[in-house]
Order: C-alpha cells, then sequence, then structure tokens
C-alpha cells in the first residue's frame, strides 16, 4: 500500500487533483461494526490564523473519560479553504498532533464529517484511512443529508440520509442534551453508525459538544492566540 502512504504527504495543487485523492481514499473506507471497544480515545481539531494552523490533539482513557495526555502541531496551511476539501486544509496537522501522543490511540473522534460528505470521505474517513484506525466525525451542523428531528430527550437519535432512506443511511442525529440542539454524527473508517453514536454518548458530559472535542477545540484556538 506505498501509494495509500504516500497520500499521507501530498498537498494537491488544486481541486482536480484533490477530488481524485478523494475518491481513491473513499474506496478504502470501511463501515463495519467495531471489532472491540477502545481503551484509549483521542479527539482532534484545528484553529487558523492567516496562514498558519494550529491542531491539538486529546487523549482519554476509554469508557472512565479520564484525560491522560495532549500534542500539538504548528505549521504553515498548504491548501485554501474550499468547502468540501477540509481534509487538506488542516489534516496534515491533525495527523502530525495525533503522532505527537506518546501512546497511540485505538480510535479517533475528529471535529467534522465522516462518510457524511459529497464524495463520502470527510475528514474523519480520510483520516481514519491514513492512520488505519477507527474515526468518528462529530460536527455541529450538517454538511449533507435529509433528517427528521430526533426526540428531545438526550441520547435520542435519528439517521441522516443522503437522498432518502432507499440508498441507506450516513450518520446519526444525535440529542447530547435534553431540548439542545442535536449534533451530527457520522463513522468516519472501521466502524458503524451504531457504534459511533455509543461512543460519543460515552463522551459526554455535561456539554453539549463530546468533553474531549471540547477540549482540543478550545486548546488548538488558546494555541493559536499564543
Amino acid at each position: 500500500m506505498a501509494k495509500e502512504r504516500a497520500l499521507e504527504h501530498i498537498s494537491p495543487k488544486d481541486t482536480a487533483r484533490a477530488k481524485e485523492i478523494q475518491l481513491f481514499l473513499a474506496r478504502i473506507v470501511k463501515i463495519v461494526p467495531l471489532k472491540k471497544n477502545p481503551i484509549y480515545i483521542a479527539a482532534v481539531d484545528a484553529s487558523f490564523l492567516d496562514d498558519t494552523v494550529t491542531a491539538a490533539a486529546s487523549l482519554y482513557r476509554y469508557p472512565e473519560m479520564s484525560h491522560l495526555e495532549d500534542a500539538f502541531f504548528k505549521g504553515k496551511t498548504r491548501f485554501p479553504y474550499i468547502p468540501g476539501y477540509l481534509s487538506f486544509r488542516e489534516g496534515p496537522a491533525v495527523i502530525n498532533a495525533v503522532k505527537k501522543l506518546k501512546r497511540m490511540p485505538d480510535l479517533l473522534l475528529v471535529d467534522g464529517q465522516g462518510i457524511a460528505h459529497p464524495r463520502g470521505i470527510g475528514i474523519a474517513s480520510h483520516i481514519g484511512v491514513i492512520l488505519k484506525i477507527p474515526t468518528i466525525g462529530c460536527a455541529k451542523s450538517r454538511l449533507i443529508g435529509e433528517f427528521q428531528q430526533p426526540g428531545r430527550e438526550k441520547g435520542q437519535w435519528t439517521y441522516l440520509y443522503l437522498n432518502g432512506e432507499h440508498l441507506g443511511p450516513i450518520g446519526a442525529v444525535l440529542r447530547t442534551r435534553r431540548d439542545v440542539k442535536p449534533i451530527f454524527v457520522s463513522p468516519g473508517h472501521l466502524l458503524d453508525i451504531e457504534s459511533s453514536v455509543e461512543i460519543v454518548m460515552q463522551c459526554v458530559t455535561e456539554y453539549r459538544i463530546p468533553e474531549p472535542i471540547r477540549r482540543t477545540d478550545m486548546l488548538s484556538r488558546m494555541m493559536k492566540r499564543e
């Protein structure tokens, strides 16, 4: 899989090449039941200031969700902001932050989309294929898809569909707190929708956003200011 490994270091010069890479990676993505529960979970997020990207990774022990360590990476962006191509803008920095952790996580939460993406390869799926670990996309807003609102209570959820139920679901719309706007969960790689919802709910504390993602968002913004 030399070609697959080489993609980690590719900075496409235009959207045509970026699309080509995405379509290649999308064929590698596997949506399957989670083989075993993780012991270590990490979350990642990135912030931008001009042409500089700062990524943070936070590692937790699962399921008790005890925080273990944080890692950071700061570098120059090589790809402009283009909707649908977020992986190429912040993906390299996020991957480098994960690699700076002392322990490789068994599963990764990503602030973004998994397969709920126009080409089925959001940043969570992209990173999952590159790192070869299960990943979950956990987004604050919908990118694509149709859904029915979930119930009002914490933990209630509905499926997110690409274009009607006949094509099958691409994610879940999950209520993490009672009467609070839901979040959009989609599997990235090596797990399915139901496993993704279960893992995300285990990571939720008193906030709408799962605690590991909330922490990395705060840390990346703090590092950006510094």
